[in-house]
Order: structure tokens, then C-alpha cells, then sequence
């Protein structure tokens, strides 16, 4: 039974390996800091925070979210550290709320790794603080305990760190940070939640009643349901993490609730199309739009999200299924060495054997379970490819086979592809809402990660600007005429062959730019649309702006960043992906980071408002729910595909129509 602490409690602890369950609400910071026996610590390789999440016997997130999962091996502590402090702190700098007494209250638990709650603690009382010591894991002698501390700094973690005598503590909070800010650049969005995250549960087949083996975790969910796994995040999202409270339910089937929180419409949305129904005992028939919303692209996009969740959910759960069987393992080849007699002989090899045999049949287990959940979402996913619109489908498609320009802008467009390392044959399309609140960097840098077949740099650089030129056509398709403008900077002409077809197509407001004064002459124009639109936008004057200026939404394609430009452009260029989207200026960026080191840190920040996608795939992207490293694969145009040519041919001839 779990022990509900109050501030100053303390609690023994009958496990030396544990897990601390953080439930904030809201995305949060979480760090730890080792201390000695006179509880100081002794530097900062004693704090383990996103930018360093590893100590010996402990492990933090890697990334501000609402839900965290802290490994903690007291056994593995070096003998010098006598206490374990828990620290939560808001993000600075990433626009959300900035004291705790405006988000709801954060609960932490303390449980063992098979997820039996020991003690909880709920840090209520807390007011203009935004940094907090939650607990404290203290050794008494030689017997470790828990107390529940809620101690709350109004000075942020900044205060919180100094008060722990840890020298150079404002750098340490500044670079804790700077660590979370790159977390977010990373994440991908997630949509808007929707009113009541723990009701959602997709339709699945009922699974047959019964216990789960003695002594394993809680059975995977079916896809889509609500899991019990929080998860250690990896790296920001940002976002939304799943309610502590509702993610320990069980799941309770029935139809999604994809209401759109956006709407304010006194009737609800029509509700998705029936799907066949399953013989007992079988999975639910896919059916495309099978989720609710106002259109069929909205129930689309929806279902696509849900997809996208149920894979990192049912993945992260058998993630954690596998650590059990691998902890428990552990815990028993442990149990059979602390015996002298086991450890040469026959008996030891026997408890060995029996150990792995256990292992293999949880892992087994599991596996099973994660293998049902993939078929179905397999299943579904080739049901849905076949029905989305042009916005969110492939390039090669058959539904750009009968594209017509269209009427209406669509709520979503598709950037690529992501998968996991367990299911990589299964693809989700990634999906991001239009407008654009965030510019694109296609990164032409040197690859160190999963696809090293371009080992020329200019190979490289072309397809990455061959990635530029698809999604800049895919938004141009996507978009009535006359809705979408592009412009161009090349300031060495590097990236002609690969513009070729959008230049030749005459689509383009203007020939590429090239050369320090063209370049400065888009910027300057683009800056000065920004500029015009909000102050007539803070002045209610929106139907007042001067004749030339363009009122379509603009996309400014920026090519070997930061040749050609000067100080005064690159402010400039920083300025339009901070205000630009905002106003309907988006910035599509290709450009290799090291090329602009020279500047330091002083681009971090517009590295960090862009979003990094890459021409080859590369698992650098998180998800918003449990933090997976996703694999990325750019939308690129098939080899030999006349499709960019059809389709800039019928936008041109618009074009032409509407002016």
C-alpha cells in the first residue's frame, strides 16, 4: 500500500531499485542532485539534469514534460553520496507558465520497478515558486528512506541550485536550460488537446479477461487505449503529456473522442464513419476517417495522430516489459551469487538457465502482444494511405494522378514519414497543422547517424536541397491560387539544378536571389511586409494596408545559410522566424550549422525556433507522449516521377487564371 507523505515525512524504503513517477500537468524540469554526508554536493557532476541525465545508480529525462519517470539504484550509488534530492523547475524561455502556483499541483511517486507504489507525495501550497526540492532520498544508518521536502524557490532553479552550495550554480541552471530549449527545438508538435485526454480510447476488438502472469507488469493496452507507462523522455517536446491519474486506468474501449477544442458550436461533430464490425474474438476492420471531426481531412488528420500515439504508447510499453524482465533477471542471478555455493557448480549454472528461461518468456510475452497491437495498426495505416487527400499524401501516391488545385487550404500538411526500431516496416506520416507556427531546416550537414551512404558533402547538400524544393511544391499544390507566394535566395546559385522545376515553371514571385544585394533586397522586403501587417494588426486597421503589399501567405526558401549574408541580413533572417509566422511569413532553411559557427551562440536561437528535419532518415525527432527517438524520412519525389512538373504546370496555369 502506498504511503501518502506530507511535508517533512519521511518513509523507509524496502527496494534499492526504484522508480520516481513525477505527474506535473504541465511540461516541467526534472533534475537530481547527489550530496554528501554533511549534504553538499560536492560539483556539478553531481547534478544529473536533461543536458547530463546520467549518474551512477540514476537517470533523469532528457526533456521538460508533464510526466517523468526517475531510475534510481541506491545500490549503485557511490559510497560517498548519503542523500538523493529530487528537484522539479519550470522551463524558462519556452513561453510557458513561470510559477507553480498557476499549473496544477505536481504529485511524485515513489514505486518499486515493478511499479508497487511505495510513497507519494503531492506539492500543494506552493505560490510564486518556480523551482522545488520535491523529496529527498537520505541514508540513515546503512537503511535508505524517502522525506517529503516541498521546498519551493521564487528565484528558480538558479536559487535552488545556490542554496545547495553547488558551485557556479546560475551557469549550471543556465546551460539546464539551454538543454531543455533544445529539447523543444526537437519535439514534434502535438495537436491541440483535446477537452478530455483521459477518455480517448480507440476502437479495438474486447481482449479476453484475465489476470497477467504473477509477477509481471501491466499488460501492454491495446493500441490506442490509454497505457500505464509515463516514460522517461529522451529529449520537448513540449507538449502534452498523458494524465498520471488516467494513464493507471485500464483501457474501456468504445470510439475515440476527437472533438476538436477549437470549436465552439452549440451541436457536436458528425460521428465517424462505422467500421464493419469484428467477429468476437477479432481485431476491429480499419476504415479510413474512422475518428471524429468536421470534414473528412479533420477526421484524417485525427486518426493519423492517433496512430502515431498508439505506436509510441504500445512500443513504450513493451519497452518497459522488457527492462522488468531484464531487472528481474537481474535480481535473481544477484539473489543466487550472494550465495557462496551457487556461484561454482552445477546448481548455479541451473539457477542461471532458469533466470534467462524466465527472462526470455516475459520478453516473449511481450513481444506477442506488441506484434497483435502492430498488425492492427499495419492493417489500419494501409487502409489510410490510400485515402488521404494531397496534403497528407506521398508523392507517389495515385491521388496526385487526378490533383486539381484546390478551392480551400487544408488544416494539415505532410512533411515525411516516422517509425521505430521495433516496427520499422510500419510508417506513420508526419502531419503538422497549417498555418506553419514554425519555420523548416532541411540540415545539409555531414550525417553521424543512421544513413552514412552520402559521403559527398555536395551529394548531400543537393538532395538536401531537393527536400527544400518538394515541400515547398507540396505547399504551393496544397493551397488555392493566389494563397501561397515563394521566394528564392541562392546566393552562390548552388542550388539551380535542383530549383530547377519550381524556377521553370514560372510559379516563383521572382527569379532566385543571388549575391549580397539580393539577398538583402528579400529580406528587406519580406521585413517590411512583417513589419506593416502588425501594426495593422495592432492598430484594427488589417484592411488598410498599402496596395503592394501582398496579402498571400509567403515562403522565403533560404539555400547554403549563411553565405551572402551580412550581420545586418542575418538579423534580419532571425527576425522572420521569429515574427514571420505569425503573419504568414515561413522560412525554409537549408543549411549545415557548422557552416555558421563562426557566429557562436548567437544563431542558437534561430536554430532552436526552427524545426530539423533532414534529407535522409535520422532519428533526431521525439514525440510529445513518452519522448521515442522517431526515425524521420523525408517526403521525396520518386526517381523519375514527372509528378513536381504535372503538378507545378496546373498551379502555374492557376496562377495565371487568377491574375
Amino acid at each position: 500500500m502506498t504511503a501518502e507523505l506530507v511535508r517533512g515525512q519521511n518513509h523507509p524504503l524496502s527496494q534499492v531499485r526504484l522508480e520516481i513517477r513525477v505527474s506535473a500537468g504541465v511540461p516541467v524540469v526534472a533534475a537530481a542532485t547527489l550530496s554528501d554526508d554533511n549534504g553538499k554536493a560536492r560539483g556539478v557532476e553531481w547534478v544529473a539534469h536533461p543536458g547530463a541525465p546520467a549518474l551512477p545508480g540514476l537517470e533523469v529525462s532528457r526533456q521538460a514534460a508533464a510526466d517523468h519517470r526517475l531510475a534510481v539504484d541506491l545500490a549503485a550509488m557511490p559510497e560517498a553520496v548519503h542523500r538523493v534530492n529530487v528537484l522539479l523547475a519550470l522551463p524558462e524561455g519556452v513561453g510557458g507558465p513561470t510559477r507553480f502556483g498557476g499549473v496544477p499541483a505536481p504529485s511524485v511517486v515513489v514505486t518499486g520497478l515493478d511499479g508497487t507504489g511505495i510513497a507519494s507525495f503531492t506539492l500543494t501550497g506552493l505560490d510564486a515558486e518556480s523551482a522545488v526540492v520535491a523529496l529527498e532520498l537520505y541514508r540513515r544508518q546503512g537503511a535508505w528512506k524517502v522525506r517529503a521536502v516541498g521546498q519551493g524557490y521564487a528565484g528558480g532553479l538558479a536559487a535552488l541550485l545556490t542554496d545547495q552550495d553547488l558551485p557556479q550554480a546560475v551557469e549550471l541552471a543556465g546551460s539546464i536550460h539551454e538543454a531543455v530549449a533544445r529539447g523543444v527545438a526537437r519535439s514534434v508538435s502535438a495537436p491541440p488537446s483535446r477537452p478530455s485526454d483521459a477518455d480517448r480510447s480507440r476502437r479495438t476488438a474486447p481482449s479476453a479477461p484475465g489476470p497477467a502472469p504473477q509477477g509481471t507488469p501491466d499488460p501492454v493496452p491495446p493500441h490506442g487505449s490509454q497505457g500505464s507507462y509515463g516514460g522517461p523522455v529522451p529529449g520537448s517536446s513540449f507538449p502534452a503529456q498523458p494524465d498520471s491519474a488516467a494513464a493507471q486506468q485500464a483501457p474501456t474501449g468504445g470510439p475515440v473522442d476527437y472533438t476538436h477544442p477549437n470549436r465552439r458550436h452549440s451541436t457536436p461533430p458528425p460521428p465517424p464513419p462505422q467500421a464493419p464490425p469484428a467477429r468476437p474474438g477479432q481485431p476491429a476492420v480499419p476504415a479510413a476517417g474512422d475518428a471524429a471531426g468536421w470534414s473528412m481531412d479533420e477526421r484524417l488528420y485525427n486518426q493519423v495522430w492517433g496512430m502515431f500515439e498508439d505506436l509510441a504508447r504500445t512500443t513504450a510499453a513493451y519497452r518497459s516489459a522488457v527492462d522488468f524482465a531484464e531487472s528481474r533477471m537481474d535480481k535473481e542471478l544477484d539473489q543466487v551469487l550472494s550465495d557462496p555455493r551457487n556461484r561454482l557448480g552445477s546448481s548455479g549454472d541451473a539457477e542461471r538457465e532458469a533466470a534467462g528461461a524466465k527472462r526470455a518468456r516475459l520478453v516473449e510475452q511481450a513481444r506477442a502482444v506488441l506484434d497483435r497491437d502492430l498488425a492492427q495498426l499495419t492493417a489500419e495505416c494501409e487502409v489510410v494511405e490510400h485515402a488521404l487527400p494531397p496534403a497528407y499524401a506521398r508523392w507517389d501516391n495515385p491521388v496526385w494522378h487526378a490533383y486539381r488545385v484546390p478551392t480551400e487550404s487544408p488544416m494539415a500538411l505532410r512533411l515525411g514519414d516516422l517509425h521505430l526500431p521495433e516496427s520499422a516496416p510500419l510508417r506513420v506520416p508526419m502531419l503538422v497543422r497549417l498555418p506553419m507556427e514554425r519555420g523548416l531546416w532541411i540540415d545539409s550537414g555531414p550525417r553521424t547517424g543512421l544513413d552514412d551512404s552520402f559521403p559527398d558533402p555536395g551529394a548531400l547538400r543537393h538532395l538536401a536541397m531537393e527536400t527544400a524544393v518538394a515541400l515547398a511544391v507540396r505547399l504551393l499544390a496544397v493551397h488555392p491560387a493566389g494563397e501561397f507566394a515563394v521566394h528564392v535566395i541562392d546566393p552562390a546559385g548552388s542550388g539551380a539544378q535542383a530549383l530547377g522545376p519550381l524556377t521553370r515553371s514560372g510559379v516563383p514571385a521572382a527569379p532566385p536571389a543571388t549575391g549580397a544585394a539580393g539577398v538583402a533586397e528579400v529580406l528587406g522586403r519580406l521585413t517590411q511586409r512583417v513589419d506593416l501587417v502588425q501594426m495593422a494588426l495592432r492598430g484594427g486597421a488589417a484592411e488598410s494596408l498599402p496596395p503592394g503589399i501582398d496579402i498571400a501567405q509567403q515562403l522565403l526558401i533560404v539555400n547554403d545559410f549563411p553565405h551572402g549574408f551580412d550581420d545586418r541580413a542575418v538579423n534580419q533572417l532571425r527576425y522572420l522566424a521569429d515574427e514571420g509566422p505569425s503573419v504568414g511569413v515561413h522560412l525554409l532553411m537549408v543549411a549545415d550549422r557548422e557552416d555558421a559557427a563562426a557566429y557562436g551562440p548567437l544563431l542558437d536561437p534561430l536554430w532552436r525556433s526552427l524545426m530539423r528535419l533532414t534529407p535522409v532518415p535520422d532519428d533526431h525527432l521525439a514525440d510529445p507522449w513518452v519522448g521515442h527517438a522517431w526515425t524521420y524520412e523525408p517526403s521525396l519525389v520518386p526517381p523519375g516521377s514527372e509528378v513536381l512538373h504535372r503538378v507545378l504546370a496546373q498551379v502555374a496555369a492557376a496562377r495565371t487564371k487568377y491574375t
